[in-house]
């Protein structure tokens, strides 16, 4: 008897022992999973030469032949006044053409709330990464409410700031004001993106040399992978303004003369330099899927590591690019035989094309010759320049865009002449595409790997995959949509629904709800508003062509509609009948919700409007009811100085998705604050090539000094806005807000706008207050203003308090 007992003691001990072990076998390769999880690339914003600012128009220019090489600009005089054809000419450049943006001036600093004084001294890089930012995120789906703060990271590449030189005049230190270091500093780049768009996550500027982009790539994977950020951007900057370092680099004999990267030619002599901004937005690849992101490509694994004792600190280490290329295939965790195309380095040297092509070799080349299709290489250096901190990024997204659409760019012209002959190409089973051409059809995946070394040393490369969807649901039939669309302005909700309505006459019936629910959800909302409900594209185009033809001009709403009320008076069945028919149409509203709510029909129509961000009440704890209210499911609210009352409910029950949308409609533009994802018909996922916000640019720049002493500021140059010749209220009012418009450099200000709106932070303050005390006492201190009063309101009580303090004799201003 006991012998069997302790057989069985033994036997129950084993199959804990098993069922322990297979648990701990699991977390195991849970964790593995989680340390090599992929990462989506769910959005693009980007600045490349010379005017490419879509990823079509990328796209469009990586499959024709044209160059962005073009001569200096006009605004760029330095780089002018320093050239001189002659190498090696001591203290001049002999590059004149490069890869410039057409221009860096333009910004629209009204949007950011950035006032005039301190855009004008912004690095344009700055300028350009906050909207490079926004149109990735917009083109994600994701919808950038600041008070939100967003788990965003943001991780950006930069190599040097010189925009900042042009008030470096040592004989004229006036120029300097508070925003010299925060305008130009290298480290303010990521964190004012943060700052203006309102993020919590993880922010990082990344100077590695050529290789930063790459970097900041590498490190937002990872950031994303430890759950440290939810969304993440990774971008890089360049931009060609120095005289110093184009000279420098002419002096080491680093670019080539024509100003071209002849990448892998036998003509390869230097690099040609380019300009740019690119930003990717990221995910994580499980989260983007369950948000129904766009995922345009999929990063599997990357690397990054240092030359280390190299033959010298720029000298390119063949040993430790080997390295970096297994790492990342093995974070990847892709077989190198799969791998068709790399995006190289590239930059088209004598020294560094044989070293980059001889690692590949070492790590990819006895899998290449295997399988017998060759491997592809390419760099879009040889097209647009070398971007130094942003190449990187611009060849990610290359790479994206080469994935989605399946087909290798050309990456020499046929004119091009022969390959590099200190590369054994015939041996090697590489090749350089003279042609666009399909993805390999002996590949069964569509894999690339991008590399990056930068002048520091610090090599990088990522493993990037196509994305294979998802088998997704059916999509439902196609039916009436909701469409929203708005701007802080006027002009720009024309310009909006301009492009809108020109993508909508395009459009196919089936991408309607796609459509329609990436601009309700994937959109911030902003002050002018427009809302339309249509049962196809084109009868979506033809409302929005109506409503340009009336010229409406929108009216920005003042606040957001009151005292919302739901009137749940209708014949019995109605109120279950209509949270039926509303759960069914939009999956979305129809999550489960528990106790008593799941039970009471009103209670549940009230937490699906709450989904949508409409709070309202019961009639009943309201006691009133809207006239005409009675017998009939409605909601009603006051706006404008009225009350408005729309029905949930018609005379067909089946009405009642289409009831909700009208409601939805005028409450979006009564100015209601709503959050319409879970309106998305079943099916609908957020698309990536919608129109991005219309941004209202103007110019904002500061010419380089001219050559030799400046001279000085000179008596009379602070001589500002004359004193108010009294001290009521209206008079002071006025007069403040006219030094406050001076200290901005701003050409007028709107008084019901806040000193937030107008672009006002703590150097503004310091700077106006201290303007104020120089001619009055005040008897207040900062903390007792409130930032988010009217300026009316703001300077009006700022007034009172000088007043009050000059009335009291404790001080009367000079």
């Amino acid at each position: 008897m006991s012998e069997a007992m302790d057989t069985e003691a033994v036997r129950a001990l084993m199959e804990d022992q098993l069922r322990l072990s297979r648990r701990l076998r699991a977390r195991i390769n849970e964790l593995e999973d989680e340390r090599h999880a992929p990462v989506a690339v769910v959005g693009m914003g980007l600045r490349l030469p010379p005017a490419i600012d879509t990823p079509e128009a990328y796209w469009e220019f990586l499959c024709g032949t044209d160059s962005a090489l073009s001569g200096i600009p006009a605004d760029r005089p330095g780089l002018r006044a320093v050239y001189d054809p002659s190498v090696g000419r001591p203290g001049r450049s002999y590059v004149d053409r490069a890869g410039f943006l057409d221009t860096i001036a333009d910004f629209d600093a009204d949007f950011f709330g950035v006032s005039r004084r301190e855009a004008r001294l912004l690095d344009p890089q700055q300028r350009m990464l906050l909207e490079t930012s926004w149109e990735a995120l917009e083109r994600a789906g994701i919808a950038v409410r600041r008070s939100d703060r967003l788990d965003v990271g943001i991780y950006l590449g930069m190599m040097t700031s010189e925009y900042s030189e042009r008030n470096e005049d040592r004989s004229d230190m006036s120029r300097i004001d508070p925003y010299y270091i925060t305008g130009g500093g290298l480290s303010f780049g990521a964190g004012r993106v943060s700052h203006l768009l309102g993020f919590s996550g993880p922010v990082l500027g990344v100077e590695t040399a050529c290789s930063s982009s790459m970097t900041t790539l590498h490190l937002a994977v990872r950031g994303l992978r430890n759950r440290e950020c939810r969304y993440a951007l990774a971008a890089g900057a360049n931009l060609l303004l120095s005289a110093s370092l184009m000279v420098s680099l002419c002096q080491t004999r680093a670019l080539a003369p024509d100003g071209r990267s002849k990448s892998f030619l036998a003509t390869a002599d230097g690099y040609g330099r380019g300009e740019g901004v690119g930003v990717v937005a990221l995910m994580r690849l499980d989260d983007a899927e369950r948000e129904g992101r766009p995922v345009l490509a999929v990063i599997r694994g990357t690397a990054v590591n240092h030359d280390g004792a190299a033959s010298g600190l720029t000298a390119p280490n063949g040993p430790a690019q080997q390295e970096v290329i297994r790492a990342a295939l093995a974070d990847a965790r892709i077989d190198p035989a799969d791998v068709g195309f790399v995006e190289a380095h590239g930059t088209g040297t004598v020294l560094g094309d044989p070293i980059e092509i001889g690692a590949l070799d070492g790590v990819l080349g006895e899998a290449v010759r295997h399988r017998g299709t060759p491997l592809n290489i390419g760099s879009v250096k040889s097209r647009l320049g070398h971007l130094e901190g942003a190449s990187g990024i611009a060849s990610v997204m290359k790479t994206v865009l080469m994935l989605q659409h399946g087909v290798i760019p050309a990456a020499a012209h046929p004119d091009d002449g022969e390959l590099n002959p200190h590369i054994p190409w015939e041996r090697l089973g590489f090749t350089v595409p003279r042609r666009n051409s399909p993805w390999p059809a002996g590949l069964s995946r569509r894999v690339v790997g991008i590399n990056s070394f930068g002048m520091s040393g610090t090599n990088v490369h990522a493993v990037l995959e196509a994305h294979r969807s998802p088998a997704a649901p059916a999509p439902a039939p196609p039916g009436p949509e909701l469409l929203t669309l708005s701007a802080k302005d006027h002009e720009g909700l024309d310009r909006l629904a301009d492009r809108v309505g020109s993508l909508l006459r395009r459009a196919e019936d089936t991408r309607l709800a796609d459509l329609c629910h990436t601009l309700r959800a994937g959109r911030a909302p902003f002050a002018h508003r427009l809302a339309l409900v249509g049962a196809t594209p084109r009868d979506l185009a033809e409302a929005l062509a109506d409503w340009r033809a009336q010229g409406v001009v929108t009216v920005a709403a003042q606040e957001p509609p009151r005292r919302i009320t739901l009137h749940t008076d209708g014949p019995a069945g109605q109120l279950e009948a209509v949270v039926a028919a509303l759960a069914e149409a939009h999956p979305g509203l129809g999550d489960a919700s528990s106790g008593a709510v799941a039970e009471d029909p009103g209670a549940r129509l009230r937490d699906m409007l709450a989904r949508l961000g409409v709070h309202a009440i019961p009639a009943e704890g309201t006691g009133r009811a809207a006239p005409g209210a009675e017998d009939r499911v409605a909601l009603s609210w006051e706006a404008h100085g009225r009350r408005t009352t729309l029905p949930l409910a018609g005379a067909d029950l089946e009405d009642a998705p289409g009831l909700l949308r009208a409601a939805l409609a005028e409450l979006f533009t009564a100015g209601a604050d709503l959050r319409l994802a879970a309106l998305s018909a079943p099916g609908a996922r957020f698309v990536a090539d919608l129109p991005t916000y219309p941004f209202r640019r103007r110019t904002y720049w500061i010419d380089e000094p001219a050559a030799g002493p400046a001279p000085g500021p000179g008596p009379g140059a602070e001589a500002g806005v004359a004193l108010p010749e009294s001290l009521e209220p209206e008079a002071l009012t006025r007069y403040l807000l006219d030094l406050l418009q001076e200290v901005l450099q701003a050409e007028v200000l709107d008084p019901e706008l806040t000193f937030l709106d107008v672009g006002g932070d703590s150097f503004i303050s310091t700077l106006f207050i201290t303007r104020v005390e120089e001619r009055f006492e005040v008897g207040m201190t900062a903390d007792e203003l409130s930032l988010s009063m009217p300026l009316r309101d703001l300077l009006g009580k700022l007034a009172e308090s000088i007043a009050a303090t000059a009335a009291a004799g404790r001080g009367v201003g000079a």
